[in-house]
């Protein structure tokens, strides 16, 4: 009961995104914790408060935070920020107003940028221009509307140099028609129009197959998607929900130390 009652207060929603229904408990870990590069008395103290509040907790991953003074958490999906001395826990992301994007360390970013990089190609549907400037991952859902919004504007989005790779998130969880009709996309022989015709509220023809619709929802939980769609830069840097296509690029452009409206 307190590792539920926990888990729900740790519950964090993003902007732009469609919100996923608050889970129950997992039953376990798949991963093992990662060794973030942290004063060790601050990681101690900070392991030891979180398994006061829920027995057994297992982060994923602990590191130094943007800002002083804490620890930055990934714990069963989920952005922690916890006081060097284990006393005060931060839910919510705060905000870098010099890049607009929710704080995160470089530390965190490079996690999931090797998480992200497990994903073969082939498991991804991918729409991108002949010549990239950037290559976004994005977690997405066949029925969300903020989903079906960015994929209409996926054209624009490549006009602006952007690849959009996109990885199977059904927010309405393993059990539901959402799933299913996920795992119909990414069975269909072409997938590019399978999901297309998807997005746009046509019916999905059932298929099944091995997919990969399965793995790529757990690795979303696993590295804090809680929301779709859920834009991951290249470097795994998380930018949020849904942006403008214009929007997007700028913000690619900023993290990548460039003038944003730069050159291609």
């Amino acid at each position: 009961m307190f590792r539920m009652l926990a888990v729900a207060l740790l519950c964090a929603t993003s902007l732009g995104a469609c919100a996923q229904p608050a889970p129950p408990a997992s039953a376990g870990k798949a991963a093992t914790p990662a060794k973030a590069a942290a004063s060790p008395g601050a990681e101690q103290a900070v392991r030891a408060s979180l398994a006061e509040v829920i027995p057994d907790a297992e982060p994923d991953y602990i590191g130094a935070a943007p800002f002083a003074g804490f620890r930055e958490v990934l714990l069963d999906g989920q952005v922690l920020y916890v006081s060097d001395d284990g006393r005060y826990l931060v839910q919510t992301p705060p905000i870098d107003l010099k890049n607009r994007t929710a704080a995160a360390s470089p530390g965190l970013a490079d996690f999931r940028r090797q998480a992200l990089a497990g994903v073969a190609k082939e498991e991804r549907i991918v729409f991108a221009p002949p010549n990239p400037v950037y290559t976004v991952t994005v977690f997405t859902d066949v029925e969300c509307g903020y989903c079906r919004r960015m994929h209409d504007q996926i054209a624009e989005y490549n006009r602006q140099g952007i690849a959009v790779e996109y990885l199977a998130f059904p927010r309405m969880g393993m059990a539901s028609q959402d799933f299913r009709d996920m795992v119909s996309v990414w069975c269909a022989p072409d997938r590019r129009q399978a999901l297309t015709r998807a997005k746009t509220g046509q019916p999905v023809q059932a298929r099944s197959c091995t997919s990969p619709v399965a793995m790529h929802y757990a690795l979303g939980k696993r590295i804090g998607v809680n929301g779709t769609p859920a834009v991951f830069a290249p470097d795994g840097t998380q930018l949020g929900g849904y942006s403008p296509p214009a929007d997007l690029r700028k913000a690619l452009d900023r993290l990548a130390g460039k003038t944003a409206g730069g050159s291609r």
